[in-house]
């Protein structure tokens, strides 16, 4: 099972740096916190995303959209 975990956030953090660049050419940034046992993807914004209006969308229709692309048996990425 820790062998299954540590492959499942090897997946996310790769995803993860693939929309980091993203997230810094506007002046944010993310960072994995956790991945819950029910596959919940726990980040924090920081920088511009932090705070921001657009946040949540991008969240939700950025992140988290290439994240169960990428690896689907993640069940939402939410923002701590």
């Amino acid at each position: 099972m820790a062998e299954q975990n540590n492959e499942l956030r090897s997946k996310v953090e790769q995803v993860i740096e693939n929309v980091r660049g993203h997230l810094q050419a506007d002046g944010g940034d993310i960072e994995l916190v956790e991945i819950t046992e029910e596959n919940v993807v726990k980040v924090e914004l920081r920088g511009a995303c932090n705070g921001c209006p657009g946040a949540a969308m991008t969240l939700k229709m950025g992140v988290e959209r290439v994240m169960r692309e990428a690896i689907p048996e993640i069940k939402s990425v939410e923002a701590v």
